[in-house]
């Protein structure tokens, strides 16, 4: 028997999008509201915030509304009323742990407060918005949570430690959502993503001889989109994906394939010698 597709799936139920003002998770709300749902963007740039809820609006279909709150994924209390605001909203059935960011450096030279900073937005930003949301998609029958990793979190990327192991721990943190949940129908996946042009990546777009690494490491040799992203959080937010919990998908043109990107040119020019700690190396 053949099926007719409803033309908004999503229609009635609200997604919470983290680091929804920009980038990848304005990327997801796109495919979101043009399916349905109401979105609950949370960022702490207010007027972006403000900025991105009038360019939804004017996609927005089914009903989906575009709502936003001011949050500090750091913060338990800003996480705790974000939550409560999508629920507020309405159906709250979908999460999407977006916030986040990324930094360079020598593992011996990265400051306790940049690895504390990286950790504590990517990895118990993350922890925070799934603890404070899940109580409110058992008591609506369960629900999907999506959170974005990276190709860092299953391959190295030299001189990126901080932002690796972040990612490393989100994906376990994922597994063990969907496994403790399932029985609430809580779903839990991650999506990770290759170079993608956002603000968080330009340092890396700008730099040709990084940029060109990255393109030579992709069996599909272009860099991705936010539509791209945000088509495939929205395949895992959806019923479509219904029997598919706990794992980690990558979007990345294959990059993961092959090995993780070179940004040691960056470090040559900004650190020289220094990059390494002084001492024999074990090449020569």
């Amino acid at each position: 028997m053949s099926s007719t597709r409803h033309p908004h799936p999503l229609s009635g139920q609200v997604a919470l999008i983290t680091g929804g003002g920009s980038g990848i998770g304005l990327g997801c709300a796109r495919e979101l509201v043009q399916d349905g749902a109401t979105v609950m963007l949370a960022a702490r740039n207010v007027e972006r915030l403000e900025a991105s809820a009038t360019e939804l609006r004017s996609i927005a279909e089914g009903g989906a509304q575009v709502l936003t709150v001011a949050c500090d994924v750091t913060s338990e209390q800003s996480v705790t009323e974000a939550c409560a605001a999508a629920n507020n909203a309405g159906k709250f059935t979908m999460v999407v742990a977006n916030a986040g960011y990324g930094g360079g450096g020598p593992i011996h030279l990265t400051s306790l407060d940049d690895w504390n900073g990286i950790l504590g937005t990517n990895l118990t930003g993350a922890f925070l918005t799934i603890k404070h949301s899940v109580s409110h998609l058992a008591a609506h029958g369960g629900g999907s949570i999506v959170a974005i990793s990276s190709i860092a979190g299953p391959v190295t990327h030299r001189f990126m430690t901080p932002y690796d192991v972040s990612k490393a721990g989100l994906e376990m943190l994922i597994r063990q959502t969907a496994d403790e949940l399932g029985c609430r129908n809580i779903r839990a996946n991650a999506v990770r993503p290759g170079l993608v042009p956002t603000d968080a990546t330009e340092g890396i777009m700008t730099l040709d001889v990084i940029l060109n690494d990255y393109l030579e490491q992709m069996p599909l040799g272009r860099v991705g989109s936010t539509e791209d992203i945000g088509k495939l959080v929205r395949f895992l937010l959806g019923d479509e994906s219904s029997w598919i919990t706990g794992t980690c998908i990558s979007a990345d043109g294959g990059h993961h394939l092959r090995r993780g990107p070179n940004i040691e040119p960056a470090m040559e020019m900004v650190l020289g010698d220094a990059r390494y700690p002084a001492g024999p190396s074990s090449n020569s």
